[in-house]
């Protein structure tokens, strides 16, 4: 019989450990869990270990027509890495049975949300280098009694974390930042302050040195019209961007700007930048899904616990077809296990 090997020790043979959870039951979730894990493309890649209900692992299997070798476990210390087989940690806490597919269900909302509320404090407590979860609904999640207007506030509010945090949207040829996230557009425009648009560029810089990017190259974009016409279409670039780019570069932070929405993005996709700074979220949210959908990834950047996920949604309208792509989870799961190998050198 082969030694059990610990999350610590999976660690020390040099692959992260990773949580990946099944994401809302109610939609595609299951099936790319299945689908993915059972191709064995990530084998080489993290310690990869499901978390949430058996029963929706054994229903993400029949969705995606898929047989793979895989055991129940009941924690993370029981897991044996040396066995080839897909560890499930069963919480037994989600009968998929009793829930409706394809459509959002607020019972579904609150049991996802405390399947991730778990894997959370694995990751506080070590047993956990990073989360990933297929996708969520975040109405869902709301009306299953998570009050937050995102899963990012969600998860900073469990991590205790006070500083600034946000939302990193990648793609293959770069990745997003905001200073402003899920608030009214409205309300975004007042948001949209020095101290931000520092917190917002400096994150951008970490999380991208993060993974692996000695020195990124960040834009930061314009809020107004065609740059805002030197204050014609506002005041906001001279009175607010432009200052707080020219102090981030006296400091060292390879940073850019601002420069037009309307070509800031172009410029990325040259090759021109590694990260860009948006003043509010449809503003790179629209360019990041055209040129990634089925391949883009949202990470919380700024927090101690590492998340990552697909940035598309549940795809109530193809649940059980067993067509579902599984390009972005498999993605999430690798900037996942890049970041936790740089946090562990650092550590």
């Amino acid at each position: 019989m082969s030694a059990t090997v610990t999350p610590a020790q999976a660690g020390a043979q040099g692959l992260p450990v990773l949580g990946l959870m099944p994401g809302d039951m109610t939609g595609i979730g299951p099936e790319i869990t299945a689908k993915l894990l059972a191709s064995g493309s990530l084998k080489d890649v993290a310690r990869i270990a499901v978390i949430g209900d058996a029963r929706v692992f054994e229903l993400g299997c029949r969705d995606a027509r898929v047989q793979p070798s895989w055991s129940k476990v009941s924690s993370v210390d029981a897991i044996d890495w040396s066995r080839d087989e897909i560890p499930v940690v069963d919480l037994g806490n989600i009968d998929p049975a009793r829930l409706p597919r394809g459509e959002a269900s607020a019972e579904s909302g609150r049991l996802s949300g405390e399947t991730l509320h778990h894997m959370t404090q694995l990751a506080l407590q070590g047993k956990l280098e990073g989360v990933s979860f297929a996708p969520l609904n975040k109405g869902a999640l709301h009306k299953g009694g998570w009050n937050y207007l995102d899963e990012h506030q969600m998860f900073a509010a469990w991590n205790e974390h006070r500083g600034f945090f946000g939302e990193m949207n990648v793609i293959e040829q770069f990745s997003t930042f905001r200073v402003t996230s899920h608030v009214s557009l409205r309300k975004a425009l007042d948001l949209v302050t020095p101290e931000r648009i520092e917190s917002a560029v400096r994150l951008a810089d970490t999380t991208l040195r993060a993974r692996g990017i000695a020195q990124p190259r960040i834009g930061v974009a314009a809020l107004n019209p065609h740059n805002g016409e030197g204050g014609l279409f506002g005041d906001e670039e001279i009175r607010i961007i432009r200052p707080a780019v020219d102090r981030l570069k006296e400091q060292g932070i390879g940073c850019t700007g601002p420069i037009s929405s309307d070509v800031i993005f172009l410029k990325a996709m040259k090759g021109e930048f590694d990260g860009v700074v948006m003043m509010y979220h449809d503003q790179g949210q629209i360019a990041t899904k055209l040129l990634g959908f089925s391949k883009g990834v949202t990470v919380t950047a700024g927090l101690p616990t590492i998340y990552t996920t697909p940035a598309h949604g549940t795809a109530y309208d193809i649940v059980g077809q067993g067509q579902a792509d599984t390009g972005a989870l498999e993605h999430a799961l690798r900037i996942a296990a890049r970041m936790a190998a740089a946090k562990r050198t650092k550590a």
